[in-house]
């Protein structure tokens, strides 16, 4: 993922945003949560002065607020090259889906569009400025020899050089009878170029273009020379030679004049319709195919006997999203993204929030939204911010650590794409700064708000008011192979709800007063490339949160290992296996009645008494460059940390398009 740089990707809703309601208490239905996109993952860091979009992300829509999905990359934090700070949303993927990445110089990209390449898809800052219009046919010579030059070697781009005699053509055999012929015009007419290194290249078949593009030249300037009445400075001997070169070379010069005119067609064309010098699109999009089980729910756990059936049927959806990539500068980088889906969450109907997908991206049925916008620019070669509506929010700021994270690219459940206490707060605008300290420490920091734009009570939205979260990352890279960030968040719910969406994310008895929250999260993300095609991680996630006007406080954790094996079966693909525990209510001591554990039972103090297991396996089949195809398949067993419903299996078959 998107693998310095800034931040990336995010979530705005179009319009004002209305206020927060509770999800429907009973089933608990997850709030909002940043899903991103997970591109090539890069052990080097770059400065921060080299910002790099992000890649594709997308999130479940909530009050209106859709994340920006595009994707965000995986970093590893090998600080030793380039490094990246990140920012995301929703993806469209939630590909993956920025944070800064190492990438090229932003400014290679506005000169040169055709030099963009795929790594550049982690959206460069920039898309070429296109070919600069030129007198093609004052300058025919040099501009089909370039155009031959390009077809013979990539890294033939030198510019063309006069020379005065063709016994400086190296290549050029005297025995030839066009040698003669090149002598002669050459040193009485100065009108054929050759290459720097003195060679003429005219042993090859190619070499006829060549030659023909010379004889162009000669043929122009002795028309130009005659039309002048220049006296005596153009032989009868040197026309007759003129016409036979000019028979014998026919089909080549014909085939130039064509060249030459596709040429400038292009040319007109790219200037006429380029999108623009200073911003790039790029884009993704995901098909999916998914069902589960079905599975008998006790919503109740009081006797231990199921009340309820879950299932979802097997259903096809999409999501899409397209990103504005604008940079002013080069090294500042403008991210706008638009974004569309039709997959919800599954938990209204398997009674659960531990089946989420990680690529889910509802937009009130394929509803056009704007679900990033935000600004990345360094102050410093070691130091860049991040200031943005949507798409600046923990997730995206924080380097990523976790090889198997990306919603386009990645694992296929949402547990999987990160600790889970990264996306507490469920917020979308703020402002974020990345940090590279040295070589191998950087540190990131953030506040954002879930609803920025929502101008009424302070209790529901606003940037100081509603759900809100602040926080910081220490990234550290001990070895070349070993990346470690170290989290710490402090988020402010209005409500009792954590907003990551995902386990335990509600902290009092639904039957009870809506009461305010105070959260401390702390955790830990490691990674350890053994070798470029396996690499072993694992995290882990505490929280403490204190009701504002209530005693007693609840406590959850979280934790996952995991394995990634990068290019499996062929390069480019990725294979990954997880096992782990989603976040669980370990203690919680309010009053009676408000306890969420037992809140079937009185609300009595207490924690959760089963554990929920999740497992997960999915490998990513890379067609092309473009496409990629991932089936995957996880099980929670003891779902909602009951021992009383059976296991839930999630299946899902997703394609990814990036273009």
């Amino acid at each position: 993922m998107s693998n310095i740089g800034l931040l990336v990707v995010g979530v705005l809703a179009t319009g004002q945003t209305p206020p927060a309601t509770l999800p429907e208490q009973l089933k608990q239905k997850p709030e909002n949560r940043l899903l991103e996109t997970n591109a090539t993952q890069t052990n080097s860091i770059v400065p921060v002065a080299e910002i790099t979009p992000p890649e594709f992300i997308l999130q479940e829509q909530n009050i209106n607020n859709i994340p920006d999905e595009f994707t965000k990359q995986k970093y590893k934090n090998i600080l030793l090259d380039r490094y990246k700070i990140n920012v995301i949303a929703a993806q469209p993927e939630g590909e993956k889906q920025q944070k800064f990445t190492n990438q090229p110089d932003f400014s290679q990209h506005l000169e040169n569009p055709s030099a963009i390449s795929r790594e550049d898809l982690k959206i460069p800052p920039s898309l070429g400025a296109g070919i600069s219009p030129h007198d093609v046919k004052s300058q025919i010579n040099q501009q089909v020899v370039k155009i031959t030059e390009e077809k013979i070697s990539s890294d033939s781009n030198n510019q063309m050089s006069k020379v005065t005699s063709v016994s400086q053509l190296d290549d050029v055999q005297p025995q030839d009878w066009a040698f003669g012929a090149l002598q002669s015009l050459v040193e009485r007419y100065g009108c054929i170029a050759g290459y720097p290194n003195s060679t003429f290249l005219g042993n090859r078949v190619i070499n006829r273009y060549e030659f023909a593009a010379g004889l162009a030249a000669c043929l122009e300037k002795i028309n130009e020379l005659i039309a002048n009445n220049t006296n005596n400075t153009v032989t009868e001997e040197d026309l007759i030679l003129l016409q036979r070169l000019e028979t014998e070379f026919q089909t080549q010069l014909q085939e130039l004049q064509e060249r030459v005119a596709n040429l400038e067609a292009q040319t007109e064309e790219l200037q006429t319709n380029q999108f623009s010098p200073t911003t790039k699109l790029v884009g993704q999009a995901i098909f999916s195919l998914q069902g589960t089980n079905s599975t008998d729910v006790d919503l109740f756990p009081r006797d231990g006997k199921p009340e309820r059936q879950g299932k979802t049927n097997l259903n096809f959806t999409n999501s899409a999203q397209l990103t504005l990539a604008t940079s002013f500068s080069g090294k500042d980088l403008l991210l706008t993204s638009l974004a569309s889906g039709n997959l919800n969450s599954s938990a209204p109907y398997v009674y659960t929030n531990m089946g989420r997908l990680g690529f889910e991206a509802d937009t009130n049925n394929n509803d056009l939204v704007i679900n990033e916008l935000s600004y990345r620019f360094p102050v410093s070669d070691q130091i860049g911010f991040v200031v943005g509506t949507a798409g600046v929010n923990p997730v995206n700021t924080f380097r990523g650590i976790n090889p198997l994270e990306g919603a386009g690219e990645g694992a296929i459940s949402l547990f999987a794409q990160r600790n889970p206490i990264l996306a507490i707060g469920n917020s979308t605008g703020g402002v974020g700064f990345d940090w590279q300290i040295s070589d191998r420490i950087s540190l990131q920091g953030i506040y954002s708000a879930e609803i920025p734009s929502f101008p009424n009570d302070t209790n529901l939205g606003g940037i100081f008011g509603g759900r809100y979260t602040t926080g910081a990352q220490l990234t550290l890279a001990p070895t070349d192979n070993i990346d470690v960030g170290i989290h710490y968040l402090f988020s402010h719910s209005p409500d009792g709800l954590l907003g990551n969406g995902i386990g335990d994310a509600q902290l009092i008895s639904p039957f009870a007063p809506s009461t305010a929250f105070n959260t401390h999260a702390v955790g830990a993300t490691a990674t350890w490339r053994i070798n470029p095609n396996l690499q072993l991680g694992a995290w882990g996630g505490w929280t403490h949160s204190d009701p504002v006007n209530l005693s007693g406080s609840v406590e959850t954790t979280n934790w996952a290992v995991f394995a990634a094996f990068p290019n499996l079966g062929r390069p480019g693909n990725l294979g990954g296996i997880l096992f782990g525990q989603p976040p669980k209510i370990t203690s919680s001591t309010l009053p009676e009645g408000y306890n969420f554990p037992n809140f079937s039972d009185g609300g009595t103090a207490g924690g959760r008494e089963d554990t929920s297991v999740h497992a997960e396996i999915f490998y990513r089949a890379q067609l092309n460059n473009n496409i990629a195809l991932t089936p995957g398949v996880f099980i929670i067993f003891n779902p909602d940390h009951n021992a009383a419903n059976d296991p839930l299996i999630v299946g899902a078959l997703r394609a990814t398009f990036r273009f």
